[in-house]
């Protein structure tokens, strides 16, 4: 997690300093002294919170409380894109996580911080409070993305009104404690699949775990290489995708630079030699042999990431694309 630490005292700087330090954040403190302390100098508390919001994934003020809450409120839009921000006062005796407990993981963050000061985390989230399954940290905790904010919140309501909610997994994941395996009306599915699930009301999280091989002409567009990923992931959770793979005669290819950029995807290429290496079932295609020195370049790509095919080869408009899946457990 990229935090940053602002301080506006000295005292608040000594403190900030050791928060930054055992963090790994950087600290910022008001320019007058920030030589002294050897922090990094800020000249607006406005300024500063709004390039800190774009850039870190946490924010710790150390300080009054109001002062936090007055910086932050013009960016607060959505707990699940909104930096997780903690708030400690100078004797580091009560640490607030002020938003995004879950999901920005404010809640952890302040528990690691009271450890370090000594201090308290008033945490206040009701299935914290109440010591209840918390969908979202459990999701965040393993990279899941939670499909439907709105059966999300529903999962919570039902457990603090103390209604059963099921839990089934695809991947094997053991049922968590306060979710039952039995009949519910509502239920949390593990799975990459999309579409109706195991219960009436269906939340789905979906591991991060999908990885695309492909393959492609020179000089295919992004818009051809992305209509073709579509295509392939028909019935899987596209946010599920995390990695992109191909063959290393394509590593400087535009459109697939591209496509990756566009969708925050490590691009991992192949020498030859290795792809032709992979042992599986693979679907065997003289031409692109000829072209490129293997006999598929999509599949192989995809299994020397790690992953199993889960959707073979699908070519179109000159691209190659196939799904394969990491092992979630």
């Amino acid at each position: 997690m990229t935090a940053a630490v602002i301080a506006f005292t000295r005292r608040g700087a000594e403190l900030g300093r050791t928060l930054a330090d055992s963090l790994g954040a950087s600290l910022h403190v008001p320019a007058r002294f920030a030589p002294e302390v050897g922090a990094e100098a800020y000249d607006s508390l406005e300024g500063w919170t709004e390039e800190m919001w774009r850039g870190r994934e946490a924010l710790i003020f150390i300080g009054a409380c109001g002062i936090a809450v007055r910086a932050i409120a013009p960016h607060v839009k959505d707990k699940f894109t909104d930096p997780a921000v903690v708030n400690v006062d100078e004797a580091g005796r009560f640490v607030l996580p002020l938003l995004s407990g879950h999901v920005g993981g404010a809640n952890e963050l302040a528990l690691k911080v009271a450890a370090l000061t000594g201090g308290q985390a008033a945490l206040s989230t009701a299935t914290d409070v109440n010591g209840l399954f918390a969908v979202d940290v459990w999701a965040r905790e393993r990279d899941m993305v939670i499909t439907d904010r709105a059966l999300a919140k529903a999962v919570s309501a039902a457990l603090l009104e103390g209604k059963p909610v099921g839990f089934a997994s695809e991947f094997g994941h053991p049922c968590p404690a306060g979710l039952t395996e039995g009949p519910a009306e509502l239920g949390v599915w593990v799975t990459w699949e999309t579409g109706s699930g195991p219960f009436v009301h269906t939340l789905r999280l979906a591991p991060r775990g999908l990885i695309l091989g492909i393959g492609c002409r020179r000089g295919t567009p992004a818009a051809a290489i992305q209509a073709a990923a579509e295509t392939a992931l028909a019935g899987y959770e596209p946010r599920a995708v995390c990695q992109a793979a191909t063959i290393d005669l394509k590593q400087d290819e535009p459109g697939l630079l591209e496509f990756c950029a566009a969708h925050s995807l490590p691009l991992a290429v192949n020498p030859e030699a290795e792809l032709a290496a992979e042992a599986g079932d693979i679907t065997p295609s003289d031409f692109v042999k000829g072209v490129t020195g293997v006999d598929n370049v999509c599949e192989r790509a995809a299994v020397r990431a790690g992953g199993t095919i889960l959707v073979p080869k699908q070519a179109k408009n000159g691209v190659t694309v196939a799904v394969a899946g990491r092992n979630m457990l």
